[in-house]
């Protein structure tokens, strides 16, 4: 069986899409995803407009959501830490709120699966309760595609959700 990587990326924003603190990441937003979409590896991302995370329960500036997926670590992470977007990368403080819990998650899925905002929002829970396992991980610590992956640990048995900050 073939996998690709599915990588969601989760931000608080400082302040609102329109207010001016935000307008030179707004801006840049369709040039950034147009160097993912032509990077080595890049397979899709999700376009649609989709509701967010349930977390986010209005009384922010909002929370992005990117969900992209990828055909290997490797290719995610020269394209995340390398070239133009590293620069956004570095400067991602300006822009959104330090988060204390895991801000993005990884996990490999059958190559054509396109995963829903829902699955995303699950698999950043887990790996916040768990740590980095097969079924939710980080950069840092990573597992080979089609290693075991244990589903969810049964709702009654996770905590309530948690602010992202």
């Amino acid at each position: 069986m073939t996998f690709e990587l599915v990588h969601v990326n989760v931000g608080r924003m400082v302040a609102p899409a329109d207010d001016p603190q935000m307008k030179e990441f707004i801006d840049n937003l369709g040039p950034v995803f147009a160097l993912a979409e032509a990077a080595p590896g890049f397979v899709w991302r999700q376009t649609d407009d989709d509701p967010g995370f349930e977390w986010d329960a209005g009384d922010s500036a909002g929370v992005l959501v990117n969900i992209s997926v990828w055909a290997s670590l490797e290719e995610l992470e020269t394209f995340t830490y390398s070239g133009e977007h590293r620069e956004y990368v570095r400067r991602r403080r300006e822009w959104f709120q330090h988060m204390t819990m895991a801000a993005y998650a990884l996990w490999w899925v059958p190559a054509g699966h396109r995963p829903t905002t829902a699955e995303a929002e699950e698999r950043v829970r887990h790996l916040r309760e768990h740590g980095p396992t097969p079924y939710a991980f980080t950069f840092q610590q990573n597992f080979p595609p089609g290693a075991h992956t244990p589903g969810p640990v049964p709702s009654e048995h996770v905590a309530p959700a948690s602010p992202l900050a």
